[in-house]
């Protein structure tokens, strides 16, 4: 019979074939934010005859449908979310007003009857093409009696396109039009009025020839007027697409140009690469063979994470990028977890392999409740958040599982292939490591100043809250709605002069930042001329100006977004309160969330101090920060479970936790740091933001595990009347063979 390591052997080469197979054979999926287009949400409103719910919806995205195909996008993506939003994806097209305008539009088309002229005044009077007001009759065809539109062009009819119609029914159109034609030739009523939402789009006379009540036979009509090739084919699409069966609101629009896009990809690349480096390179000096190990482990993670995101279609976003590359420092953390348990088990017996399985084994329950509380942030990013930040929440989803394949299977695969063949000395794991012996030897008694970290930390807090009162916070466009437009310039221009340029445009109160090469302005009543004027008026500073990417949030949306970020927050931390107290104790729980609700204060701080903005990319971040930090907490709470008996006090056990899961805080911290000062350096203003803010989250976060959590368990364990847990007693072995 097989032992288990060959068949986790086995298993480990069947994860990496097949997530080769499918690296090679499959192509991912990017977002708009990486290929360039307009991606339009829109929102359905009840019309006076039907309520807009899901079946609503649903006729109203295929009639979109019709329409993406019908303008010739290519692979456009249409998806209803909840019950009344539409998300349109139209890659390449960089004109979000007329995408919008053309997808987006309700396109009513009726044929009516002209009563007559309308006087003054006259509230039910429409205007014609030419301004005249019209008085028109019920209306005679609907947009459902159309079975066909198409533009058209005829040199020998003269300059000018037109739009030909094909109609279900001929014997309606030959009645309206034999009607009309009754009436003498100057009459308003010998007039057919096409009206498209509510607007008469064309209203030609009747030929003389037509004869009175005979009409035009053959089911067929051209809808005239001063049209280019675009007008036409675009009213050509709406008339044959047919009408949508409610309003539609444009909540949301986000256009990205493709070099933008392109250089994304790049600076992702160069940061996955850059952080990997570091991180191999720090891992195989600390832990040598076993370290190398884990590295090629790594690069097995980074690809089944790609192949697993690839086969379950996933979209790449932006911030999806920026948490496969911070995924990679993250996916240390297992390892470390295990060698650092492993070196502590070789100190205690001789045997380097049965170090390694008691590590493996040992470790398993911090790595289990670490991944968990990950998950838990990915989840609820994914819940509530909103655009490209959705892909953050599943690419960290995924890269938490393909870490756990890495780390405890991979990982145990290769070291044990090794592992016992080798010296303990060139294996890596046959010291505690230096800063583990000082700390054995030299034995700091951290807790007895609990009250004073205590103290510093709500300094800290302090501070924080201040910058949030006067200061505040800077929500960008995706909380409060409006539009924000990045340009890119021709030559570098500062913000005082952009901020003037942008005030003489007529719009003193827009928000405008400006970053080397580019200027990007914020503001709530922001339209798509007024971004023409707004263009025009930065060439006279800059030089030729062209737009980089823009980004539009309803009113509406902008408060459901924000109050979703509030409420992701807010459940994050009552999830992780819950999971902590149900897998700890609750003063465990307890005193790990008010370490949490530290960090949190002090990273929201420091933007509001540093005016940095805050949006779904700030959001992303504080959720990863919320679940690293409480993954750095169980550690610690797992080892003082092991250490805390009835004959050791609480604050001795607390104490020896924090020295003795110091290595690993300071490893792990380092490796998920080497990959977020990639990502300051070679990603953009988004990504450099997001992770300063994580960059302060973890470091807040290491340090709020040892002086606020632990000071605060101590405390609260006065109130916890709950023995401490025995220690597992060793399970007895079987004894095979006779007794002697």
């Amino acid at each position: 019979m097989f032992r288990a390591p060959f068949w986790r052997a086995v298993a480990a080469c069947a994860v990496i074939v097949i997530s080769l197979v499918v690296t090679f054979s499959a192509s991912p999926r990017l977002g708009l934010d990486l290929r360039g287009g307009t991606q339009l949400v829109f929102e359905t409103k009840d019309s006076p005859t039907v309520k807009a719910d899901a079946a609503a919806t649903d006729r109203a995205l295929t009639v979109l449908r019709q329409r993406a195909d019908a303008l010739g996008v290519v692979d456009p993506t249409l998806a209803r979310s909840g019950e009344r939003r539409i998300i349109v994806e139209l890659p390449g097209v960089l004109d979000p007003s007329k995408a919008a305008e053309v997808i987006g539009r309700t396109a009513q088309l009726a044929f009516h009857p002209v009563a007559g002229a309308a006087q003054p005044g006259d509230k039910t009077a429409v205007r014609d093409e030419n301004g005249g007001l019209l008085q028109l009759g019920p209306a005679a065809i609907t947009g459902d009696g159309v079975s066909d539109a198409a533009e058209r062009s005829d040199s020998q009819r003269g300059p000018g396109w037109w739009v030909s119609i094909d109609f279900r029914e001929a014997g309606a159109w030959q009645r309206l039009t034999g009607e009309a034609a009754c009436r003498p030739p100057d009459d308003p009523r010998r007039r057919v009025a096409i009206v498209l939402d509510k607007e008469v789009i064309s209203s030609p006379p009747l030929d003389a020839a037509v004869p009175c009540r005979t009409g035009i036979p053959g089911g067929s009509a051209d809808i005239t007027g001063s049209f280019t090739h675009d007008e036409a084919r675009d009213l050509a699409v709406l008339i044959k697409g047919g009408a949508l069966p409610v309003p539609l609101d444009l909540v949301e629009q986000r256009t990205v140009g493709p070099t933008l896009g392109a250089a994304a990809i790049q600076a992702s690349a160069e940061a996955a690469i850059a952080g990997l480096v570091l991180t191999a390179v720090f891992i195989v000096a600390v832990y040598r063979l076993a370290g190398l190990l884990s590295v090629l482990a790594l690069l097995c993670y980074g690809v089944i994470s790609y192949a697993a995101l690839v086969a379950m279609g996933a979209t790449f976003t932006l911030p999806g990028l920026a948490g496969f590359v911070l995924a990679i420092g993250m996916a240390i953390d297992a390892n470390v977890l295990v060698f650092e348990r492993a070196r502590e088990e070789y100190q205690r017996g001789p045997r380097l392999r049965t170090a390694l399985d008691r590590g493996f084994r040992n470790a398993w329950s911090a790595i289990a409740d670490s991944n968990v509380t990950t998950l838990i942030a990915a989840g609820l990013l994914f819940w509530l958040a909103s655009g490209p930040v959705k892909g953050f929440g599943v690419t960290l989803a995924v890269g938490v599982l393909a870490s756990l394949v890495s780390a405890l299977l991979i990982t145990r695969v290769l070291t044990q292939a090794v592992i016992g063949r080798i010296g303990p000395r060139l294996s890596g794991l046959g010291s505690v490591g230096s800063v583990r012996t000082w700390l054995t030897r030299r034995n700091p008694q951290l807790m007895r100043a609990g009250k004073v970290w205590l103290a510093i930390a709500g300094g800290l807090a302090a501070v924080a809250v201040a910058g949030l009162a006067l200061r505040g916070l800077n929500f960008g466009v995706e909380f409060t709605g409006g539009r924000l437009v990045e340009f890119a310039t021709a030559r570098p221009v500062s913000a005082e002069a952009a901020g003037q340029a942008v005030a003489r445009a007529g719009f003193p109160t827009a928000v405008v930042q400006s970053s080397g090469d580019g200027v990007s302005v914020r503001a709530a009543r922001l339209g798509i001329e007024e971004v023409a004027r707004i263009e025009q008026a930065l060439e006279t500073q800059a030089g030729e100006v062209s737009k980089r990417s823009e980004e539009f949030i309803g009113p509406t949306l902008g408060e459901e977004l924000r109050r979703n970020a509030l409420i992701a927050l807010g459940v994050a931390v009552v999830m992780q309160l819950v999971y902590l107290a149900a897998r700890f104790r609750w003063t465990f729980g307890a005193a790990a969330v008010l370490a949490l609700l530290v960090d949190v204060i002090v990273v929201a701080g420091m933007f509001a101090w540093l005016g940095k903005p805050i949006d779904g990319v700030f959001l992303a971040a504080m959720l990863t920060v919320v679940g690293y930090s409480v993954n750095d907490k169980v550690v610690v709470f797992d080892r003082v479970r092991e250490l805390w008996t009835a004959r050791e006090p609480l604050a001795t056990a607390v104490n020896g936790a924090i020295l003795q899961t110091i290595p690993r805080t300071v490893n792990t911290g380092l490796g998920a740091l080497f990959i977020l000062v990639a990502l300051m350096a070679f990603g953009g203003d988004s990504l450099r933001d997001f992770a300063i803010a994580l960059v302060a989250g973890i470091v807040t976060g290491t340090l709020s595990s040892a002086f606020v959590a632990g000071p605060a368990a101590i405390l609260l364990g006065r109130f916890d009347r709950r023995p401490p847990s025995e220690p597992a007693r060793p399970r007895a072995q079987k004894v095979r063979g006779a007794v002697v």
